[in-house]
């Protein structure tokens, strides 16, 4: 048999997936190391799918997307920073990842560089192996908040630097960028000529401030950002795979061609059900929004309680908490053992990079009676490694 491509080969494996396989092939694992929406979605959204299949909407829709959907989203963005979207500008995507590979099959070359951080979504730099970019890491350090600094980027930058990767709010860190930062990022971008992708899975999620787009700092004809959204989270529709990646002017054709050589489109009735989603009422999002604020607290409650230090989430579903005092430097190797001992799954630091050493991340989605269970099973600071 031939032998698979050197760079795919080379694609360490995905750290969330493996020991959440592993926990789901454990009877009465409690499973905190996925970030999968735990509430029923929401009844018109499902039945807008099924009516479509009803009048047989099961041709290819255009390679953007069905026009009113692409409208949904140029509003709903539009409004939420305050700009005005040509839906022109709106590519329906099958979730926010396949946004993240058209964009950055749009921008890289061979050997360019994308700057991604580290702790940071491991597919960032899984993307840029496969389009053979370079994927460099720029730190997020416990000191600084985990938050990006332009000192860091600035000693990062090479001649092949093309791309600046964001992500606010975070997977794994819930953190969240301030507007003083957004804009200090977008002005280093401007003034290195360097193009933005800015992940925003979890804008509809976050606590006590504002999620902040970098788009909102772009002038005409000086757009440089590529905004990459999904209703995954949003609304719980992981497996409806629909998204949207929000352009600057003028990348309709060139995008046309990179979705036809891969998907053609996204399933017209997938796409029906998204604009049911953006469009019908929104009590999904609130009541979601709710539930992670109080499992949140409540998380943060029992950590504290144990001695374990975490960083205080501002967005996103998830808890980034120290667990180094009992990891003993290899954090991948402690969680399957955590799950093999203590029955509970959680998501080692260092599937984010390596920055996440003796770290976890935990998912803030599912029941709070399940959630305190598990993390009450964490071995406190003063108690060392599991049974």
């Amino acid at each position: 048999m031939p032998n698979i491509s050197t760079h795919t080969a080379a694609l360490p494996p995905n750290q969330i997936r493996e020991i959440t396989q592993a926990a789901w092939a454990t009877p009465g694992a409690i499973v905190l190391s996925i970030g999968e929406p735990g509430f029923p979605v929401a009844r018109h959204v499902l039945e807008a799918g099924m009516a479509a299949l009803d009048r047989d909407e099961t041709n290819y829709t255009p390679n953007a997307g069905i026009a009113p959907l692409r409208e949904a989203f140029a509003k709903r963005f539009g409004d939420q920073n305050f700009l005005e979207v040509d839906p022109g500008r709106v590519y329906v995507t099958a979730g926010a990842q396949q946004g993240l590979h058209l964009a950055m099959s749009l921008l890289l070359d061979v050997g360019d560089e994308v700057l991604i951080p580290n702790p940071g979504y491991p597919t960032f730099g899984m993307t840029a192996r496969l389009l053979h970019a370079v994927p460099v890491e720029y730190p997020l350090h416990a000191q600084h908040g985990f938050q990006p600094r332009v000192e860091d980027l600035e000693r990062l930058l090479g001649p092949r630097t093309r791309v600046l990767v964001l992500n606010s709010p975070s997977n794994p860190l819930g953190a969240v960028f301030s507007e003083d930062l957004t804009r200090a990022l977008m002005e280093f971008a401007q003034a290195h000529d360097l193009w933005i992708i800015s992940d925003e899975c979890y804008e509809s999620f976050t606590y006590d401030v504002p999620h902040v787009s970098p788009a909102r700092f772009e002038g005409p004809g000086s757009e440089r950002v590529f905004t990459s959204v999904t209703l995954s989270k949003t609304y719980g529709l992981t497996g409806i795979r629909v998204g949207a990646l929000i352009t600057p002017p003028g990348m309709q054709q060139p995008l046309d061609n990179v979705m036809e050589s891969i998907v053609s489109c996204v399933a017209a009735s997938s796409q029906y059900s998204a604009l049911a989603a953006l469009t019908g009422p929104q009590d999904y999002v609130a009541t979601a929004l709710a539930h992670y604020r109080r499992n949140r607290d409540a998380a943060s409650a029992v950590l504290a309680a144990l001695g374990i230090e975490f960083l205080d989430a501002q967005g996103a579903f998830y808890l980034w908490a120290d667990l180094s005092h009992a990891t003993e430097g290899n954090v991948r190797d402690w969680v399957h053992r955590m799950l093999r001992q203590k029955g509970v799954a959680v998501a080692p630091g260092t599937a984010f990079g390596s920055i996440g050493e003796g770290w976890i991340r935990i998912s803030l989605c599912g029941d709070s009676d399940e959630l305190v269970e598990g993390l009450s099973r964490l071995p406190g600071r003063a108690v060392g490694k599991p049974d």
